[in-house]
């Protein structure tokens, strides 16, 4: 059953496959149940999957299948879909009966015909029950009311009766009681609009891209509209997404008939501008649609190269500020994906910057390291049976579900005036992971020296500078190895007391 008509109600279905049961002599010993299913496709219909494939073992305990009628087996929009699932049964000596049908599924010429113009006719209703729908959901986008789908981070759905009047707001996974009932969008909290706020400025103006900015929210522990961390494709869904500005858009994809999910051109929106109250700026969505446009461009490495020589050549110089920050350039991630990086970018149209590159290499070559031991800690920690989810937004190691760990390298750097030197920043409290393990790299930065870990509640100072020898508050988090690691995180089998 769908939620078309009360006729089709499986209690009603049910009555009617009994009594049909009872005058022909047969008793129902099992029933398979998919309320509030379409009948478009087998892909929800669990229950008719199961009776398929208890069809298919060739072992089945009945003897038949009564089925309401042609419709109830299916809506196929495949006609021969709805006869290929019939065949199995047949074929397993399990014949189909439809209980509310005129005629007597037996194979004949006529049952045959009648079941063929059913099939079509039940496939044809979708579809027409479909180009209806569609109407009638056009019709209220222009009028200004949200169909479907959730709010979004920073906004709210209002419910409204029939004559516009507030009755309340609609949580996550609520919907409306009363057929005459509207629904609209209306600003959320001020902390959410601020947030919204930021990410199109983050991307507007200071041009970082959506991963940068979902990383940059998740560190400081901001959720995302349904309490989990940010991505990319959620910022980018915030920064495309024309409801922000207050406009009403349907039908910019499309899943008619429970066929492939489809992105619509923007011919094919149904578009109701100043429905809701904004909160952003046309202007500003505008530049953000305009800088999308531009990253999602194909570039040729000719045009990539002939860009960066064109703004050399207009300001003077070179750097990575400057090539995000200019209007009608693809960022410095284009440059880093197609040269591997702005570096080699310059050296191709010939510009030498006159900053040492020296550190920048040195930098990208720890990063190379510390995922190498990163992987080996990883390994390390499931050998000893631990249970390690790595977060992919935080960079966090998730141990046993029951605490997170941090893990990066630290540079020694040599002084003249105090010798070796390890500088580095922990993160915010708040924002620290349960233990944070600083590994520090021996002169000449190729191998680890040792291994610094702080607890997440600790109350050191953000930022520390090591030399080789330090205080005993600071050496007490001190280790030559991480076998402490180990023995916290490594699981022990109890065993029963005699």
């Amino acid at each position: 059953m769908s939620t078309e008509h009360q006729q089709y109600s499986t209690a009603n279905q049910a009555d009617m496959i009994l009594r049909y049961a009872e005058s022909n002599g047969m008793v129902i010993i099992r029933t398979y149940q998919d309320a509030g299913k379409s009948g478009l496709s087998l892909n929800s219909r669990y229950a008719l999957q199961q009776l398929i494939r208890e069809v298919e073992s060739k072992k089945p305990d009945f003897e038949a299948i009564l089925v309401y009628d042609v419709s109830r087996w299916g809506r196929f929009q495949d006609t021969d879909e709805s006869a290929y699932y019939e065949f199995l049964c047949k074929r397993a000596k399990v014949r189909v009966h439809y209980c509310a049908e005129t005629f007597v599924n037996d194979g004949s010429l006529s049952s045959t015909l009648l079941k063929t113009i059913k099939r079509t006719m039940a496939g044809e209703y979708s579809r027409e029950l479909s180009v209806k729908v569609f109407a009638g959901k056009a019709r209220l986008i222009e009028l200004g009311f949200r169909q479907g789908g959730h709010a979004g981070y920073g906004l709210r759905r209002l419910l409204q009766d029939q004559d516009g009047n507030p009755k309340g707001f609609l949580m996550p996974g609520e919907r409306k009681s009363i057929f005459t009932d509207r629904v609209i969008l209306v600003p959320g909290s001020a902390e959410e609009i601020t947030v919204v706020s930021e990410i199109y400025k983050r991307y507007t103006e200071e041009r970082e891209s959506c991963s940068t900015i979902a990383r940059e929210l998740n560190k400081r522990g901001i959720l995302n509209e349904r309490g989990g961390s940010w991505s990319r494709s959620i910022i980018h869904c915030i920064l495309t997404n024309p409801k922000y500005i207050g406009s009403n858009v349907f039908n910019r994809t499309s899943f008619k008939l429970g066929t492939a999910h489809v992105q619509n051109p923007l011919r094919m929106w149904i578009r109701r501008d100043d429905a809701f109250t904004p909160i952003v700026s046309a202007e500003i969505y505008r530049r953000a649609q305009e800088i999308l446009a531009g990253r999602n461009r194909y570039y040729t490495d000719e045009e990539l190269l002939g860009l960066l020589r064109g703004l050399w050549k207009e300001v003077g110089y070179l750097s990575t500020d400057l090539v995000n920050r200019t209007k009608g350039l693809p960022s410095r991630n284009m440059y880093d994906t197609r040269f591997h990086g702005l570096r080699r970018a310059y050296e191709l149209i010939g510009y030498k910057s006159p900053f040492n590159c020296a550190f920048v290499d040195e930098k990208k070559k720890l990063r190379l390291i510390c995922q190498e031991h990163l992987t080996h800690l990883v390994a390390d920690l499931t050998s000893v049976g631990a249970c390690v989810h790595q977060d992919g937004q935080s960079d966090f190691l998730k141990i046993n579900d029951e605490f997170t760990v941090s893990f990066f390298l630290v540079r020694c750097r040599e002084t003249k005036r105090r010798g070796y030197r390890w500088q580095f920043a922990l993160s915010p409290t708040p924002n620290r992971a349960d233990i944070t393990i600083a590994a520090r790299m021996a002169p000449g930065n190729k191998s680890i020296l040792d291994y610094y870990l702080f607890p997440g509640l600790g109350q050191l100072s953000e930022w520390l500078d090591l030399a080789l020898e330090n205080s005993v508050i600071l050496d007490s988090h001190r280790f030559t190895d991480l076998s402490f690691l180990m023995d916290l995180v490594s699981r022990v089998e109890l065993k029963e007391i005699q």
